[in-house]
Formats: C-alpha cells, structure tokens, sequence
C-alpha cells in the first residue's frame, strides 16, 4: 500500500508492490509532482474572499487539480475585492504573481483545504510579483537582506520610490532650500542686524555687521567705515561729501 510523502505528497510504494506499474507511478511523480514543484506554473481563478489551493496526494496532469505543489502560481480574481488564499500546512517556497488588481494574501491553513489561518500570511501587491517561502505554519519574504551593491536597473516598487523620492527629495530640497535661504539670510541677517544679535549681511565683497554699538562696512574682510549710534562716520580714508544721504 502506497504512502505519501508529507510536503509534496509524492506517492512512495510499498516495497513489492505495483508490479508491472511502478513505472508509470513513477513517471506521474516525477512529471507531475517533482517537475511541477520545481518548475512548474499555474493560473489559479479565485472566485472567493478566502479559497483554497487545491492539493492531491501524488500528481496529476490536470494542474487545476494540484495548484499547490507548483513553484510559481500566478492569481485573477472576480470578486472585485481584496482575496485570500490558503496553501497546505507544509513547507514550500512559492513565487506568487498577483495578476488581479486587488491586494492579495496567502496563508498556510491549518488543514487540507480548508480557509483558517494556520499563522502568518504574506500581503501582495495588486500587480506585483513576490517569492515567499513557508515553514507550513507562517509565510515569509524569501529575502530580507540583501549583501553587495544593487546593481543595473531597478523595477516595481523600487523605482517608483527612488525616482519618486529622488525627483521629489531634489525639486522640493533645491526650492525649499533655495528659496528658504535665500529668504531666511536676508530675513534673519537684517533682522539680526537690526535687533543687535549677531549677524551680518553680505554681498559678493562688501560685508556689513554691528560690532561694539557700530554698524561696520567691510570690504573683502577689511573695514572701510562704521557709523556709531550717534551718526559719527569714521573712515579708514577720506570722505567725499555729495550731499544729503
């Protein structure tokens, strides 16, 4: 009598059994189960929120009849809302293509076929691709730690948000910046100077600042006059008089 093996439920036959066919149970494990779980695609219909992925004990050539042991498993839906979709409690790793345009999360079920959570599941994306990996109780991201540099293009997700983030970080930082200093320079240097803190306001060479109670003009670092709180002018050279100020 047959058993079957408890992740991919390969048919294992009893020792002297199936005489004459073992070969063809064979064939069916190796082309309908192992080349399956190893290569293998199918497009799974969800026609429910919560269905479950089909699952047989030795293979099948109908791939409806077998979704689960298949290594990429891509999935539509009609039920124009957010689905879930439960593989067998056991260990696997699956690359999922939600091709629906509805969040999809897949999750281990606590029994063969049913729609209870065994543990934790895994959100994909409307539209976007996921390798997820199971211990047949929690689903898992196949990577969370990536050594090395990325290198060539990124896509999906990514380089929405690098192009997202950098256009945007760039156009906000260049006129936030840009704007924010050109502002608060002329703000903060006048009103400082005017209020007495310490501050200055410069020019590509000119250079005006109050030190000890006098507003000092200098010019490439060097003072040239200041003016005292009482409108004395002194000048490190002479002074032309054109007339009133």
């Amino acid at each position: 009598m047959s058993t079957y093996s408890p992740d991919l439920r390969i048919e294992l036959i009893t020792t002297g059994d199936q005489a004459g066919t073992w070969g063809a149970t064979t064939n069916t494990n190796l082309a309908y189960v192992i080349e399956q779980a190893v290569a293998g695609y199918v497009s799974v219909a969800v026609a429910s929120a919560n269905q479950a992925l089909t699952y047989l004990n030795g293979g099948s050539s109908t791939a409806a009849d077998n979704q689960s042991v298949h290594a990429v498993i891509a999935l539509t839906t009609s039920t124009g809302a957010n689905f879930a979709v439960y593989a067998p409690p056991a260990s696997k790793l699956y690359t999922i293509y939600n091709a629906s345009s509805y969040v999809a999360t897949i999750y281990n079920s606590t029994v063969i076929g049913n729609t209870t959570a065994a543990g934790t599941g895994v959100a994909i994306p409307a539209g976007k691709v996921m390798t997820l990996w199971s211990d047949g109780t929690n689903f898992a991201v196949q990577n969370s730690h990536i050594i090395g540099t990325v290198v060539g293009n990124v896509t999906g997700n990514l380089t929405g948000s690098v192009t997202g983030n950098v256009t945007g970080n760039v156009t906000g930082n260049l006129t936030g910046n840009v704007t924010g200093n050109v502002t608060g320079n002329v703000t903060g240097n006048v009103t400082g100077n005017a209020s007495g803190s310490a501050g200055s306001l410069a020019t590509t060479n000119w250079t005006i600042a109050e030190s000890g109670g006098e507003l000092v003009f200098s010019y490439s670092g060097t003072a040239k006059f200041s003016i005292d709180s009482s409108g004395n002018v002194i000048a490190a050279s002479d002074i032309t008089a054109y007339g009133t100020p």
